[in-house]
């Protein structure tokens, strides 16, 4: 089954990359409920190398851009997620929290975890359209 078109890598890259859309849901959310916390250190993740992680391989060398204004499809770009531990949190204020960052997190992981779902539900309806033959 790990060769079906069906349900081969694309679904798998899907259900990783809902999973962890969830999981950095989670740790955004954390860090606004404890943004009253002294002390606390907000954390994120870097989904983009955490998709790769969770894939087990390396991004392939063999996509090429065809436009120099075209986005990298695995690098650095405007859609990356560049999330890291604060180590300057002054831990006689509240500040170590920006609850400015954080919305702004939640709403561009938002936006992944929408745009991840709308590919299931298309894989889905295409399935679906197969099954019943093309609407015979």
């Amino acid at each position: 089954m790990t060769d079906s078109r069906i349900f081969g890598r694309p679904h798998k890259v899907i259900a990783n990359s809902l999973d962890i859309s969830a999981r950095r849901h989670n740790l955004i959310s954390s860090n606004i409920a404890n943004m009253d916390t002294i002390g606390y250190k907000p954390s994120d993740l870097d989904f983009q190398k955490t998709l790769q992680r969770a894939m087990g391989d390396q991004a392939p060398d063999y996509l090429d851009k065809t436009n120099s204004r075209h986005l990298s499809p695995y690098g650095e770009d405007a859609s990356s997620m560049r999330g890291s531990n604060s180590e300057e949190v002054d831990i006689y204020h509240l500040d170590s929290v920006n609850i400015d960052t954080e919305m702004m997190n939640l709403m561009e992981n938002n936006v992944k975890y929408k745009t991840t779902a709308e590919l299931l539900l298309r894989k889905m309806t295409m399935l679906n359209y197969s099954i019943d033959e093309g609407g015979k």
